[in-house]
């Protein structure tokens, strides 16, 4: 079960904790994001999982995750003599963050949204029960 929004504000965090936060990404998706980051270009799956030591399949699956979120983008190289493979490296780090505010703002405004209906749902329940005997 997810932690509380007042357990979640007590707890120090980090900005790389947004990545599990808004996304709900894996360590492992982490350590792939970092690795695109600190790379100096951008890297295949192959590459990419013999830097974080793990399978293929396992590393693209995290590419994959990554992809989704919109933290990374595919490119397409192509060979001279026909065929082709795919590259990743990492979205820009403002649009990452461009994404998170606004993924932010929708949530606030639901959250808005919610409170008010709690309000008023709750508010017209105390106004129609009984007056108590005292």
């Amino acid at each position: 079960m997810p932690d509380s929004m007042s357990e979640q504000l007590q707890r120090d965090m980090v900005c790389e904790g947004l990545l599990k936060c808004f996304h709900g990404l894996k360590q492992l998706d982490r350590d792939c994001f970092e690795t695109l980051v600190e790379a100096d270009g951008p890297l295949t799956v192959d590459t990419l999982a013999e830097r974080v030591d793990r399978e293929r399949s396992t590393a693209y699956r995290a590419i994959q995750r990554l992809l989704q979120a919109g933290f990374i983008q595919k490119e397409q190289v192509n060979y001279d003599q026909g065929g082709y493979y795919h590259v990743y490296r990492p979205t820009d780090p403002s649009k990452i963050a461009d994404d998170m505010q606004r993924l932010l703002n929708d949530w606030y405004a639901k959250m808005g949204q919610l409170i008010q209906e709690f309000e008023q749902k709750y508010d017209q329940h105390e106004r129609s029960a009984p007056p108590a005997e005292g």
